[in-house]
């Protein structure tokens, strides 16, 4: 926009900055009721925190299969454990007797 003590424009220079202020007043209308629609505002925010909702209820749910899969393979590793060391001392003994019957044998 041009100062009013400025020198005289040619018609197409008025009518040009007359388009642009149009344009802007425009805009500023538009975002001037984009601010004053509240109803609007507050879908967008409700649609914005269920998305959010949904994308920690899926990072949650994930965290918790990896956890509950780690816990399972605790439980198995310990159950193995305590099967197995029944065994190994069953073995140890048998070893033991082994050792001792061997040694017995050279003596006599």
């Amino acid at each position: 926009m041009s100062a009013p003590d400025s020198t005289p424009q040619s018609a197409p220079d008025i009518q040009r900055e007359i388009e642009q202020t149009r344009e802007r007043l425009g805009q500023t209308v538009e975002e001037l009721a984009a601010k004053a629609d509240v109803k609007t505002r507050a879908q967008a925010k409700v649609a914005e925190v269920k998305t959010r909702a949904r994308v920690k209820a899926a990072e949650v749910k994930t965290r918790a299969r990896v956890k509950a899969s780690e816990a399972s393979e605790q439980v198995r590793r310990n159950q193995a454990v305590r099967r197995d060391w029944p065994l190994a001392v069953v073995a140890a003994g048998i070893l033991v007797m082994g050792v001792a019957l061997a040694r017995r044998r050279r003596t006599t």
